[in-house]
C-alpha cells in the first residue's frame, strides 16, 4: 500500500514540475520589460570576403550557392519605446513624391 501511495505521489509531482516548468515566477511583469530587446547582434553582420583557393587546388562548385539578394526596401518608420514590441511586422507604404506644381 506504502509504495502504491509513494508512486501516486511521485506521479503527482512529476506531473506538477512538468506543468510548472515553462513558468518564471521570478520574471517581473511591467511595460518597461515588456518593450523590445536591442537588435540582436546577428543584424550588424557584415559580408565575409571571398573564399581564396590555394594555388594547385580547384575552386568548389558555387551554381548553386545561395544568393542573397541587395535590400533595396527603405527602414520602416522608427518605434519609440512607449509602444511596445510587435507580433507581426507592421504594414506601411512609402509616401509618393509631390508632383511639382506647376
Amino acid at each position: 500500500m506504502k509504495s502504491r501511495t509513494f508512486a501516486l505521489a511521485l506521479l503527482a509531482m512529476l506531473a506538477t514540475l512538468t506543468t510548472l516548468a515553462g513558468c518564471n515566477p521570478f520574471r517581473r511583469h511591467s511595460a518597461q520589460n515588456e518593450v523590445c530587446k536591442e537588435p540582436e547582434a546577428y543584424a550588424q553582420a557584415k559580408e565575409a570576403k571571398g573564399l581564396t583557393i590555394p594555388a594547385g587546388l580547384e575552386s568548389p562548385d558555387t551554381r548553386s550557392a545561395l544568393r542573397i539578394p541587395d535590400l533595396t526596401t527603405a527602414e520602416p518608420p522608427p518605434r519609440k519605446q512607449a509602444d511596445g514590441c510587435l507580433d507581426q511586422p507592421p504594414s506601411y507604404t512609402l509616401p509618393k513624391p509631390k508632383q511639382p506644381e506647376s
